[in-house]
């Protein structure tokens, strides 16, 4: 599965992705953001078993069964720009802020922020084609959650 949707991402016209593809390729993105600073802490996993539990009604098996997936996805592909030009091809705009205030909950779930995952979020939203009024809006309410 995983290498299909590899192929998938990389290719210069990338297909429109089904609703498991959907879920992992978002899942890999969260993954992506945890990582970003190089630590990737417990309550960011937590975090991110959490967003899929409630984003796709899944049992916490189920939740971390897919991060799990998630994370070797997001180990071997290459780039965020493919993850973010899929999920924007694909996802209603509404949905894509979604998609960006849980990224923001991932990356605020260890109590740090730093230069390098504010740089990450502030890429990924603008490839996601989020505004960035709409983005400040989402790392808001993330906060508040947080």
């Amino acid at each position: 599965m995983i290498g299909g949707l590899l192929r998938r991402l990389t290719a210069p016209e990338p297909e429109p992705l089904n609703e498991d593809d959907s879920r992992l390729a978002l899942a890999a993105l969260l993954v992506r953001a945890a990582r970003t600073d190089g630590d990737y802490a417990t309550a960011e996993i937590a975090r991110i078993d959490r967003i899929l539990a409630a984003r796709y009604n899944l049992g916490e098996g189920d939740a971390r069964a897919l991060r799990a997936e998630a994370e070797t996805l997001e180990a071997e592909a290459p780039d965020t720009v493919r993850f973010t030009r899929v999920i924007k091809e694909t996802v209603e705009y509404e949905a894509r802020t979604s998609v960006v205030e849980a990224l923001w909950q991932v990356v605020l779930a260890d109590g740090l922020r730093d230069d390098e995952e504010d740089a990450m979020l502030r890429m990924t939203a603008s490839l996601l084609g989020v505004s960035d009024i709409d983005s400040a809006q989402a790392r808001q309410r993330a906060a508040a959650r947080a």
